[in-house]
């Protein structure tokens, strides 16, 4: 049972399929109605092959029932003869074999169902249209409410300079309202139309990373671009976050670097710009081997990063200015935290929970223990994560060695926020790390601790004379300060609470030194320690010669105390004696 008809075929629709009758084109299943082609709204285009295709798969559906119907009176004939003949040395037919070998016809013959298949391209092709529709309506809001941000950040600048007595006297009728490319701010059929997007300049900040990560005992590569597109005060108005496929392996193909991945990072920050109809942009990046590759200095010699870099070029000309400029790493943050993010989003997977909730789930490279991403910590610098147990034991590790905290990721330099340590450390550990923090960034000189032993806080000179001056006159030439944390006043001078009608020396006349302090100086001159006349840092000579450095800066003999000048002693005494050279490991 074939069926052909000529008839005004519409476009897209030229199929054949096979058949238990032999080959069935879809001209002969569809029903005799021309293409009306006059229409040419592609709503009605899609509607009609739909239409069309649905009344070709019940005509089909139709032809199949009577075939089935015309096999099945064929079996019962079939039947009926065998039964009446009784000459036949050859066994009857069953009926279940015949129907059997009937079904496996339709079943081997009929691998497909080409009209729903048909159906199902036409659905992807109409679902495809209507996203880009939505994605560049949503494109030109965009751009509109860039257009407008605009116009308000000049008209504020505008506004700030104007002087104060003419706003007062004409400041109530100044008025500049919005409007596209100087007419009715209704004109939006173009997105080119936005005169005020078109003459602004962008700032597209790009960045590719590949990082080693680990998912479920899997060591695996990642790779994620972030591109952050910014206006001229950097602003951030759009952004990308996009996970990359890297391919690790080195059969046939070139294995991706850190560049090629931060080559695309640029092609997707062209791109980006290009949707929004950016005209003017300054592209960013933080490498400096790409730089050379997109400014023409150098050529590469691998096929993949030479190819991205054509691609690239190819971008570059379709603005009517692009600038490349090549900067920090913390210049491109925005970016580069967009980029962290999608590997993230590649390495996280739902798990099951307690009572059945779900929750996302990251392998720690250290410990290699799946753990919930909220108990994963992320350094700020680099970004690299770790669960707080791992992040713990580290930092507090280092801390008992005296040592500032880093990320544990090999050769990586990032120094670990202390006030983030909170979420997993001890509140003494990170009160501790916060001292000596301040400690390393206050020089030896200008460093003043509040004589109150409850208190004991670690000031700075200027700050704390600076603190002062808000509730003591003349505190400068006084001497008195106040501490900033436990607000007790202090002699500068002397470390002792301020003596308000005594000078320094008559204070130490009129009250003999503490029993701890008298036991500490009868100490230093027995171990004949020094006391460095800057800054009253007591010195012990273990070995060497008798030219001291101070850690302060401060140089002077040991033996006399006096100062050394341009590295030479301004006193007589010996430089070294023999009983503190050392040998061989033992002193003399």
């Amino acid at each position: 049972m074939t069926r052909k008809r000529k008839r005004t075929q519409p476009p897209g629709l030229e199929t054949e399929m096979d058949d238990p009758r032999g080959k069935v084109s879809l001209h002969s299943l569809l029903p005799e109605q021309p293409y009306n082609g006059e229409d040419d709204s592609f709503d009605s285009v899609i509607e009609e092959q739909r239409r069309e295709i649905a009344d070709a798969k019940t005509l089909h559906s139709d032809i199949d029932l009577a075939f089935k119907l015309q096999m099945e009176e064929a079996i019962t004939a079939s039947l009926s003869f065998h039964s009446s003949s009784s000459s036949s040395s050859h066994s009857p037919p069953k009926t279940a074999d015949i129907v059997s070998v009937t079904n496996n016809v339709d079943e081997d013959n009929v691998l497909y169902d080409y009209m729903g298949l048909l159906l199902e391209d036409i659905e992807k092709l109409d679902q495809e249209r209507r996203d880009r529709e939505s994605c560049e309506s949503l494109m030109r809001e965009m751009r509109k409410d860039l257009d407008r941000r605009i116009h308000d950040q000049n008209l504020a600048n505008e506004i700030l300079n104007i002087p104060d007595n003419e706003w007062e006297k004409d400041g109530d009728n100044y008025q500049k309202p919005y409007e596209a490319d100087g007419g009715s701010s209704s004109s939006f059929s173009l997105i080119s139309e936005l005169a005020l997007v078109n003459s602004e300049s962008f700032n597209v900040y790009c960045k590719g990373l590949e990082s080693k990560e680990m998912i479920r005992g899997m060591n695996v590569v990642v790779g994620g671009v972030g591109v952050a597109i910014c206006d001229s005060r950097d602003n951030v108005i759009f952004e990308v976050s996009k996970g990359l496929e890297v391919d690790i392996s080195s059969k046939g193909k070139e294995v991706t670097s850190e560049e090629a991945v931060q080559i695309e990072a640029l092609v997707e920050g062209l791109n980006a710009a290009l949707s929004l109809d950016l005209k003017h942009i300054t592209l960013f990046c933080d490498d400096f081997m790409v730089y050379q590759y997109v400014t023409g200095r150098v050529q590469p010699i691998q096929t993949r990063i030479s190819t991205l870099v054509n691609q690239l070029s190819l971008l570059q000309k379709k603005f009517t200015v692009c600038k490349s400029s090549l900067v920090a790493r913390n210049d491109v943050k925005f970016a580069f935290k967009l980029a962290r993010d999608a590997i993230v989003s590649q390495i996280t997977w739902p798990a099951e929970s307690g009572k059945g909730k779900k929750s996302l789930k990251e392998t720690c490279v250290i410990c290699f223990e799946d753990t919930d991403v909220g108990q994963m910590f992320s350094v700020n610098g680099c970004l690299h994560r770790y669960c707080f147990s791992c992040m713990k034991q580290h930092v507090e590790v280092k801390l008992l060695n005296g040592m500032e905290a880093r990320c544990p990721h090999e050769g990586c330099k990032s120094e670990v926020s202390i006030d983030a340590c909170g979420k997993f450390l001890d509140p003494k550990l990170v009160e501790i790390m916060s001292q000596r923090k301040k400690e390393a960034s206050i020089p030896v000189t200008d460093k003043v601790y509040c004589p109150n032993q409850r208190c004991s806080a670690l000031m700075s000179k200027i700050e704390v004379l600076e603190y002062t001056n808000a509730f003591f006159v003349g505190a400068e030439k006084s001497g008195a300060r106040k501490c900033m944390n436990c607000h007790y006043f202090f002699c500068i001078n002397c470390k002792v609470p301020w003596h308000y009608n005594l000078t320094c020396n008559d204070y130490k006349r009129y009250n003999p030194p503490r029993e701890e302090d008298a036991m500490l100086n009868s100490l230093a001159k027995r171990k004949l320690w020094r006391q460095c006349v800057k800054c009253s840092h007591l010195v012990e000579l273990a070995e060497g010669c008798y030219h001291i450095t101070c850690r302060c800066g401060y140089e002077f003999c040991y033996t006399c105390g006096a100062p050394w000048k341009n590295k030479k002693a301004t006193c007589k005494c010996q430089i070294w004696d023999e009983r503190n050279i050392i040998r061989d490991g033992r002193r003399q």
